[in-house]
């Protein structure tokens, strides 16, 4: 019990019992965990800003230089000399140093330093070797202008900060988890970094961004210069290398080869991607092998891949310091300003020491000068005390000293006198007048610097990037990634059931219809005969309501999904047609389609997913003076509007049945589809350029520079090779014309051809490994001009215009073509091609069409009425086309 606290009665009057003893812990908090913690954060975790490193790092960068002698160290004998001055284990600092030398930027490394793609571990200290790489050497040493502190057991010294002067930590990027705080500051590009430190001096704006060891791509567009909240999103780099395997041949960064494929074992177990087989083939480079099943899409894998996969991942930036003694938040920007700021302060330093030093030479080589040439140290010969001596020197430097720039000191006497007689006897006038003139030059030169000092600054970045730039360049791609839908890329493992009659849905009731294969991750959507809708997530068994009419897997923002329906409101109501989409709804939420009223029931109902409008036959029954109890409807009549319309009136007597007469043809306009070079994907949103209107069954043409040409139908999760150099809608009557050399027969060949086969990849130039695609066109009549190599001995051949419509006939997409010319070519260019009518193309749904953008969600004043038996003198209604 502390002084401060009153004595319990009913405590001491409990005599049995233990007393009880209260302590207070603030003291503690204060003194002790804050002074933990602070240490964690100036001595553990968090680097300094002047030099980039933490401690550790930094006493293993000075104990490799007290142990430097330009030959390898074993990383056991430097771990061992660096506890010197680190008071923590062998294994933290054995670590430390793995990781700087796997950034191979100051460590010069040899033997089994691990790797950093597969995840493997560093051999033990013992048999790996390393020194100080001559980067190392150039820009973070220099004692003359380091300041020294004690280390820890006051034994020797070591460097508050040492002089890097370069952006180091930027180059090497850093993270650590200290008490209440941490930092990722990210690794830079080197080349880079250079230059946006050149611009800074300049005045000049500059952006930097992250560059990855492991390469792979990466979107930079929320990375908010590093500070907290921004977000890098990286990926690998997935290539198709045929229809049935896909090749990882770069990783993101902060995954390794190992954690990658046990990433997609997991997902293709989870049944979110399907996944034959895995082959890791990395060593120096990455490549994994993605064996797919056959007749799965290698480009909805990929987005697979991305979707539930570490093939992407997201890192989030926080650019923590220290300065001062103090954690500081700031941007890498205005880290590289600091850093070059720091680097011009310690230049300016440096040539200071240089010039106080070569003031200092010249100094004393004019005096020796004068002392040997004017014989002063004969003056000293008659001297019998010390003083003696070194008063008669100074006595006989008077009259030679007015030009020396500072004033002669007993010290400056005294290494006159340790000057050797044999050195006095050889002493060359012209050659020490050489010596003093050459430090004068030495001397103007280092003011020159110090008087331009940004100059000599950016000098010395441009021979940084100069000397050890080369085989440093961006190795990280940076693109502005598309999102991955993981409805759309999902594989579909799972079947769904429907129980019509009793209104349940889901994939454990396999003695019920099956409705097809879905995902776990999907949303069904399910009409009722009632005339309501309900969106619900994929279960084992959920009840919608009895009596279902249609169940199906819901894409969201879906507008080209048209459902075409008749119902009757209410028990003895009229009847209404409607038409509408779904694109977002409420999830488990009950809507209903109809009116509201008791009794309402759906007479018709499809669900089209182009937008199709069939015609139906509307049947009454036989009541009263009706006189024409059936007639027609084409659902191309009606508009579509939102799901909440009332509709159109039908009629109001007793509809007996509706049925299909003849399926439609679609209603929607042709989608416009856009090429999005930075993203390169498809899309329908307007970015990028127009490809064209795609119809269903309209195909896009794909053409790449390995003389590969394949006919697809256009999704927005495609992918693109980078050598595509041909895409456009595909006319299937418009032939292809195309100048390649044959590697095989070493000449050049002309072909024109029309593709057969739909959807297959063909290759439509020699397969010998020489053989190159020179020229290609879609053009109805190009026009190619050859350029003739010059020949020894001969005048240039003047350029050849060719047509190719008349110079060759379209003939099959594998024959070899005609020959182009025996003579040798330079260069082959495509010209604008001669003019051309195209025939217009006809569809079998040209017709006037509604366009789903006019889905609107008007209430049913708008509605018009369309048949009432005998009340209608037009029993087909009201057409309104737009």
């Amino acid at each position: 019990m502390t002084e401060d606290e009153e004595p319990n009665d009913d405590l001491i009057n409990q005599q049995d019992e233990p007393q009880e003893t209260i302590t207070r812990v603030t003291g503690m908090y204060q003194d002790w965990f804050l002074d933990y913690a602070s240490y964690v954060i100036l001595e553990r975790a968090v680097p300094a800003i002047e030099d980039g490193f933490k401690p550790v790092q930094r006493r293993i960068m000075h104990s490799m230089k007290d142990l430097d002698d330009g030959r390898y160290n074993k990383v056991a004998n430097i771990v061992g000399h660096t506890m010197q001055y680190h008071p923590h284990g062998d294994a933290s600092i054995a670590d430390a140093m793995v990781q700087i030398g796997q950034k191979d930027l100051l460590i010069d490394t040899q033997g089994n330093w691990g790797n950093i793609l597969t995840g493997d571990r560093a051999a033990a200290s013992r048999y790996i070797e390393a020194r100080i790489s001559k980067f190392g050497l150039d820009v973070v040493y220099n004692p003359k202008i380091t300041e020294w502190q004690a280390s820890y057991d006051g034994r020797r010294k070591e460097p508050v900060n040492l002089p890097v002067m370069f952006p180091l930590l930027l180059a090497q990027g850093g993270e650590g988890i200290a008490v209440g705080l941490s930092t990722k500051i990210l690794p830079h590009n080197f080349i880079e970094l250079i230059d946006a430190s050149i611009k800074h001096l300049q005045g000049k704006r500059f952006t930097i961004l992250p560059d990855f060891p492991t390469a792979g791509i990466a979107d930079f567009s929320n990375y908010n210069d590093g500070l907290r909240g921004g977000k890098v999103r990286v990926r690998a780099k997935i290539s198709q290398l045929d229809k049935n395997t896909l090749v990882i041949s770069e990783i993101p960064y902060g995954t390794t080869t190992s954690s990658l494929i046990d990433s997609i074992l997991k997902a293709n177990d989870k049944g979110k991607i399907k996944v034959k087989k895995i082959e890791d083939n990395t060593a120096a480079e990455v490549e994994i092998l993605v064996h797919l099943p056959s007749g799965l899409s290698p480009d909805k894998t990929i987005d697979a891949l991305y979707a539930f996969t570490s093939c992407e991942s997201s890192i989030s930036p926080l650019g923590c310091v220290i300065e001062d003694n103090k954690p500081l938040f700031i941007g890498v920007s205005e880290m590289l300003r600091r850093s070059t700021d720091n680097t011009v302060q310690l230049l300016k330093s440096e040539l200071e020491i240089k010039l106080g030093e070569f003031e200092e030479q010249w100094h004393f080589a004019s005096l020796e000068r004068i002392f040997i040439e004017n014989r002063i140290y004969r003056d000293i010969e008659e001297e019998e005390t010390w003083e003696g001596v070194i008063g008669a020197i100074d006595k006989g430097l008077q009259p030679h000293i007015k030009h020396l720039k500072r004033a002669v000191t007993e010290d400056d006497i005294t290494r006159l006198t340790e000057i050797r007689i044999k050195r006095i006897s050889k002493f060359d006038i012209d050659k020490a007048q050489q010596k003093i003139e050459a430090l004068e030059d030495q001397i103007a030169e280092i003011k020159h610097h110090l008087e331009h000092l940004i100059d000599y600054a950016i000098a010395y970045f441009t021979r940084l990037k100069k000397d050890y730039g080369e085989g440093r360049e961006r190795k990280t791609e940076i693109r502005v990634f598309d999102d991955v839908d993981a409805t759309k890329v999902v594989i579909r493992n799972t079947k769904l059931y429907v129980n019509r009659a009793e209104g349940f849905i889901g994939t454990s009731l396999r003695r019920d219809e099956y409705v097809g294969d879905c995902s776990d991750i999907d949303d069904i959507i399910v009409f009722t005969k009632e005339g309501k809708m309900m969106i619900t997530k994929v279960g084992t068994k959920t009840f919608i309501g009895k009596d279902i009419i249609h169940v199906a897997v819901f894409k969201k923002k879906d507008k080209r999904t048209i459902y075409n329906m008749i119902y009757r409101d209410g028990k003895s109501g009229p009847s209404y047609i409607k038409r509408f989409a779904v694109t977002g709804v409420t999830r488990d939420k009950d809507y209903d389609l109809t009116n509201g009223n008791k009794g309402s029931t759906v007479l018709y109902f499809s669900a089209n997913p182009n937008g199709e409008a069939e015609v139906i036959t509307v049947f009454l029954r036989q009541a009263g003076s009706i006189k024409k109890l059936k007639w027609d409807i084409d659902f191309a009549d009606i508009l579509i509007k939102g799901r909440v319309s009332k509709g159109n009136l039908v009629t109001k007597y007793s509809v007996k049945r509706v049925e299909l007469k003849e399926k439609g043809v679609s209603t929607l306009k042709p989608r416009k589809i856009w090429f999005d070079d930075a993203v390169r994907r498809l899309n329908v949103d307007g970015r990028g350029e127009l490809i064209g209107e795609f119809r269903g069954e309209d195909k896009l043409l794909i053409i790449n520079q390995s003389g590969i040409v394949k006919t697809v139908t256009p999704e927005v999760t495609m992918h693109f090779d980078d050598d595509m150099i041909v895409m456009e809608k595909w006319v299937p009557k418009k032939p292809i014309s195309a100048i390649y050399y044959n590697g095989e027969k070493e000449l050049y060949y002309v072909k024109r051809f029309l593709i057969e086969n739909e959807g297959r990849e063909e290759s439509f130039i020699s397969e010998h490994p020489n053989s190159q695609l020179e020229i290609v066109s879609t053009d109805w009549i190009p026009v190619a001009e050859v350029v003739f190599a010059k020949e020894r001995g001969k005048d240039r051949k003047a350029n050849l215009e060719i047509n190719l419509e008349e110079f060759i006939s379209i003939k099959g997409l594998t024959a070899l073509g005609n020959q182009l010319t025996r003579d040798k070519v330079n260069q082959v260019n495509l010209l604008d091609p001669l003019p051309f009518e195209a025939p217009e193309e006809v569809h079998a749904d040209d017709i006037e069409v509604i366009d789903e953008t006019e889905v609107t969600a008007e209430a049913s004043k708008n509605d018009t009425k369309l048949s009432e038996g005998d009340n209608n003198s037009d029993d087909k209604g009201q057409a309104t086309l737009f």
